[in-house]
């Protein structure tokens, strides 16, 4: 059997049918760039005959893209396969996956038909899709709740009827992960021609195990997944590309490659995530905030001596600069010296034990620790330090009203004033800062927090800037949040304007 994986993405249709999660064609064209460029397999790009909008998705990616399939999604119905050919027609590479669901649910409840129909429209709808491409996927929708020699009936026939890839969803996330490995193989047991196709998984996440699922049925003998990028996707979200493919990655003695460049994960799980406005969950395994942050002082000690004392991957790896050792009550000596010396504060270790001391009761009081705090226990003012400080800021908005902020900022004793509009006060403030600070910087994460309750509440604020390939951090707490917007991301600069 093979031991190459093919990664066949589904974030520009599965994913997207998430509320709220939308994107337009141009989006849709520079995440599908993005996935040619991280080495997906396939892209499926649409449901053709659900929208013109999606019509005209598929088309436009299939202008796009040069070397990935891009697929189209269809019911085992010929309108929707015609309407997803011609949306495939400047497609290189053009796969239709047509299907029909498969488990007694949707034959008597969906379909309110028979299980020897379903067979009869399984085949008709492939041998009509193999008269518009040479390359035909077909799904067996609920193959999770069907029964399994019925299911191997129904993967026979299609093969037969000329499907290249059949697709074996776990399309309510219930099976289990022995389950589901025992149904693939199942099928390799009992269906006549079965190498003549890929078998495909397609599992959600309803009950957390979409990726175990995945890797059961990669390990049974399936060579293509179907996955999402952050795992997302309808309800509790679909397996997530970047399990998959680190899990494999990390375990060489499975033996399965891809083509996924994984020093291109951490860029496009923060783009997926900015364009369809759906953070990722903190610890979510690769890509989450916390997914190689530190805290605990053991750990920081075992991680500060050898990475791999608590880490099994790089951060490199999937694109992240580093390992984060976070400062909280639980923290131990070594990780304040290495924050401190981070800073370029080296202190004697009895200074360093005094400091520790105070640093527990702050810790105590506070859910975050950050430099500036560790600064201050260390008789340093950072502020006093940075080159770049807010003289003032003045800002317009209202109802009706374009925002309109005026800066001035101190540099190196210089005054320098700008003023700009924008789409809101922080972004107009903002914009202002960087007329003056002439650099190509991006904002990659902006968060607020209130740190007590009520109107008159402190906000604070953390922001990530990317700017020549790093990533720096700007914090800053204000009442006012346009002014700690604006703080937190001066202090970011400070770190790389010298």
């Amino acid at each position: 059997m093979s031991d190459k994986l093919f990664i066949f993405d589904t974030t520009l249709r599965d994913g997207e049918q998430v509320p709220g999660c939308q994107l337009n064609t141009v989006e849709k064209i520079q995440v599908a760039k993005a996935l040619e460029v991280l080495g997906v397999d396939v892209i499926e790009a649409g449901f053709p005959v659900s929208s013109p909008g999606d019509f005209k998705s598929v088309v436009e990616i299939s202008k796009a893209v040069t070397w990935p399939v891009i697929c189209a999604l269809t019911r085992a119905v010929e309108k929707d396969i015609d309407v997803a050919t011609e949306a495939l027609a400047y497609a290189k590479r053009g796969r239709i996956h047509t299907g029909i669901g498969t488990s007694e649910y949707h034959i008597r409840y969906k379909f309110n038909s028979t299980q020897d129909e379903i067979v009869e429209r399984a085949i008709a709808a492939v041998k009509y899709a193999k008269k518009k491409v040479e390359d035909v996927e077909f799904y067996c929708e609920d193959a999770g709740r069907t029964d399994n020699a019925y299911l191997a009936r129904v993967v026979e026939a299609v093969i037969k009827a000329g499907a290249t890839v059949v697709n074996i969803p776990d399309t309510t996330g219930y099976c289990l992960p022995d389950e589901y490995g025992a149904k693939i193989r199942y099928l390799f047991e009992h269906v006549d021609g079965i190498h003549n196709a890929i078998i495909s998984t397609h599992c959600h996440n309803d009950l957390g195990m979409a990726t175990a699922n995945t890797i059961q049925g990669v390990l049974s003998g399936a060579r293509q997944v179907e996955v999402t990028v952050n795992g997302i996707g309808e309800r509790a979200g679909n397996t997530s590309l970047e399990e998959v493919a680190m899990i494999l990655q990390s375990h060489k003695e499975i033996g399965i490659s891809t083509n996924i460049n994984s020093r291109k994960i951490y860029g496009i799980s923060r783009m997926v995530s900015s364009l369809m406005n759906m953070p990722v969950q903190p610890n979510k395994a690769i890509v989450g905030r916390n997914a190689f942050a530190h805290s605990s002082g053991i750990h920081q000690d075992g991680v500060l001596k050898n990475r791999e004392s608590y880490e099994i991957i790089d951060p490199k790896e999937v694109g992240i600069d580093e390992s984060a050792i976070l400062l909280t009550a639980r923290s131990g000596r070594a990780a304040l010296k290495h924050r401190l010396s981070v800073l370029g504060v080296e202190l004697d270790q009895e200074k360093l034990d005094k400091v520790y001391e105070e640093f527990l009761k702050l810790a105590d009081r506070k859910k975050d620790i950050n430099d500036d705090d560790v600064l201050m226990l260390a008789g340093k003012d950072r502020t006093a330090m940075h080159r770049i400080k807010l003289n003032y800021l003045q800002v317009t908005s209202g109802v009706g009203l374009q925002p309109v902020a005026s800066v001035c900022l101190d540099i190196a004793g210089e005054k320098f004033e700008a003023a700009a509009s924008g789409n809101g006060p922080v972004d107009a403030a903002i914009k202002a800062v960087k007329s003056i600070i002439h650099r190509t910087m991006t904002i990659q994460e902006f968060l607020i927090q209130a740190i007590n309750r009520g109107s008159d509440d402190v906000g604070k604020v953390h922001m990530q800037v990317e700017y020549d390939g790093n990533h720096y951090y700007g914090f800053a707490a204000n009442t006012d949040i346009v002014a700690a917007s604006v703080e937190a991301f001066i202090d970011a600069i400070n770190k790389f304007v010298k």
